[in-house]
């Protein structure tokens, strides 16, 4: 099955010949500015073997710009870290690093949870 087939929706088979397939729309969202967005930080080992993660929620923008602040976080942290779901994940509890580190950057920061 190509690519282009995996986009169609709600549709298996047709036998309509002026049937046009739905396809589905992916619309990235602008990034918003800095100063405009809330950020959530916490301390998470869920469904990681007991290894404590610093986990970045509520980026709202484009997934380059969301990979460039993980990247720069982890740069900063001087640790590995990855992206998933619209969330940063940095390796090892770095919960008031981080806080810091977006702080500095302009965006406003809320610890979650109580680590």
């Amino acid at each position: 099955m190509s690519k282009k087939n995996k986009k169609r929706i709600n549709v298996v088979y047709s036998t309509n010949p002026d049937f046009e397939f739905e396809e589905e729309q992916h619309e990235e969202q602008e990034t918003k500015a800095p100063n405009h967005q809330l950020l959530y930080v916490s301390l998470d080992r869920k469904n990681r073997g007991g290894k404590e993660v610093s986990l970045v929620e509520g980026f709202i923008g484009t997934d380059i710009d969301l990979k460039d602040l993980a990247k720069t976080l982890k740069g900063k942290c001087g640790v590995g870290g990855s992206v998933k779901n619209g969330d940063i994940i940095i390796q090892g509890n770095f919960i008031k690093k981080v806080i810091a580190l977006l702080s500095d950057l302009g965006y406003r920061v809320k610890q979650k949870g109580g680590a």
